[in-house]
């Protein structure tokens, strides 16, 4: 597998399909540029979702999320822009991204995007005593 950035997300066969649970993955080290200025934006993504039959595979969302980092993006168009690409690649059952980015001007900018496949009914939460 190369080690160079890549818009390439590969997966691999969800191997417990019967069942729901929830996968989360943290990327505390994504990088693109700000459009208006060029200088770099960092962020942290936050990934959690209910795999259908794929699953992402690790080392491709770590070339895909590198991809990124010489590309002007609103945080909003590129947090979004992530989820579509994730979605494609694995047609999860639910798929929440959240995008915490560093400051900017003296503001930081959290974005929230969800996917939710129409078929699918989420378990109702446990609580325990």
């Amino acid at each position: 597998m190369s080690s160079q950035p890549s818009k390439d997300l590969e997966t691999f066969d969800n191997p417990h399909p019967e069942r729901d649970y929830t996968i989360r993955i943290d990327v505390p080290e994504f990088t693109c540029l700000c459009p208006k200025t060029g200088q770099p934006d960092f962020a942290s993504f936050h990934i959690e979702y209910v795999s259908d039959k794929q699953c992402i595979e690790l080392k491709s969302l770590k070339l895909y999320m590198w991809s990124f980092r010489e590309e002007g993006a609103f945080h909003e168009a590129v947090t979004n822009q992530i989820l579509t690409d994730l979605v494609a690649a694995c047609q999860p059952r639910f798929m929440r991204l959240t995008g915490k980015f560093n400051v900017r001007g003296g503001i930081y900018t959290t974005v929230v995007v969800e996917h939710r496949n129409a078929d699918w009914v989420a378990p109702a939460a446990v609580t325990l005593p």
